[in-house]
């Protein structure tokens, strides 16, 4: 589907990402996601013209993590595989590190998320926590965030698919505020945001001020209206018409809620899983839990009209044997009826065989259906 956009409108939201995360002509941006996307579109293309922001283009989607060290941005946005990849290419680095390595790495990251826990609560952090903090930046936190390439990051974002907070932690816990944003092709890109006046791990944060949010009553559908809502569908009226009231206000087709300010994204509607009791269960989450696990490199949930969930994994390189412990850790954090019966390991899901997007998403359906055997043998 073709979203019409106008002028007025790309212009009314860019100025209102600037007031959200804002950016300057002493930032350093990259640009890996391909422009036809509506993220780096407006986020990199379009706030860089804006701003004087330089924006760098990187060699190829392969060369992402080399072009990060090489540029070190001064802020940068990805989609959470990106930052996931990042994270177990660190964790499986230390675990075969030396002894006095690990220590050293096990003491730094603790210190990091203390001082993270206390931010996020709003407490003071204590003069001799701050000591203790840039004590293991200079001796360990640095290097990984140097060995990342984002030393120099003022913020990081994520956003196009849930991330899980525990990895937002573990971010922060390294010295960089993660952002965690949420919109679509059809609200212009960015339409809530976690940021520096409003953050909470585990949110897609607060509506931004250029847009009215709300949810509807019945559906707990996230409803969106303001400026930076498209006009429609190219050439499909119908479409149009089922997707912007005549009031305004666009149907995203995502279940979530507000509380506190805050917005809660649960899945896509059409995404939730009904198990044979009924149950409602959204893989998205479990899906996140999983691949925050530095085993894992990618997961599918599946399940519909099954008495229990079950899941397709692709191990991180030479972590095969280790996927059923990862798994047990994931399951021990999750509700009962949540948890992965059963596993199996599959081959990856790429956009070369048509199962994940530009933006490293994966196509849920054809998934599915592509490996349908598979899941099928895995039973209930």
């Amino acid at each position: 589907k073709g979203a019409m956009h106008v002028h007025a409108g790309l212009v009314f939201t860019i100025r209102g990402y600037n007031a959200v995360l804002a950016s300057s002509d002493t930032d350093e941006k990259m640009c890996f996601l391909p422009l036809c996307h509506i993220v780096e579109r407006m986020g990199g293309e379009y706030n860089s013209l804006y701003t004087g922001a330089r924006l760098n283009f990187v060699e190829n989607p392969d060369t992402v993590p080399e072009n990060v060290r090489e540029i070190a941005p001064t802020q940068l946005a990805a989609v959470p595989r990106v930052w996931e990849k990042f994270y177990s290419a660190i964790t499986i680095s230390i675990k075969e590190s030396t002894l006095i390595q690990q220590l050293a790495y096990s003491w730094a990251i603790s210190v990091g998320r203390t001082v993270t826990e206390q931010v996020l609560a709003g407490q003071p952090v204590a003069w001799h926590l701050k000591l203790r903090f840039i004590a293991a930046r200079l001796l360990v936190l640095n290097n990984i965030r140097k060995l990342i390439g984002i030393n120099r990051c003022r913020f990081i974002a994520s956003g196009a698919a849930p991330i899980s907070p525990e990895l937002i932690r573990w971010y922060m816990a390294l010295g960089v505020p993660m952002f965690e944003a949420w919109g679509m092709t059809e609200t212009c890109g960015l339409s809530t945001a976690n940021s520096s006046v409003g953050f909470k791990p585990g949110t897609i944060g607060r509506p931004a001020d250029y847009n009215e949010v709300r949810i509807d009553a019945d559906t707990s559908e996230i409803r969106v209206r303001g400026k930076n809502v498209f006009r429609g569908y190219l050439n499909q009226p119908e479409k149009t018409a089922e997707t912007i009231d005549v009031d305004g206000w666009l149907h995203t087709g995502d279940i979530g809620e507000l509380r506190d300010g805050f917005l809660y994204i649960t899945d896509r509607k059409r995404d939730f899983i009904k198990l044979m009791g009924g149950d409602m269960i959204s893989p998205a989450k479990i899906e996140s839990l999983l691949m925050a696990e530095p085993e894992i490199q990618q997961a599918l949930v599946a399940g519909e009209g099954k008495a229990g969930l079950v899941a397709l994994i692709v191990p991180a390189e030479g972590q095969e044997a280790a996927v059923p412990a990862a798994v047990a850790r994931v399951n021990a954090r999750l509700a009962i009826i949540e948890r992965i019966r059963r596993h199996g390991v599959t081959t990856p899901f790429t956009i070369e065989n048509g199962l994940l997007t530009p933006t490293m998403k994966l196509k849920r359906r054809a998934a599915l259906q592509e490996r349908a055997a598979e899941v099928e043998r895995l039973g209930d």
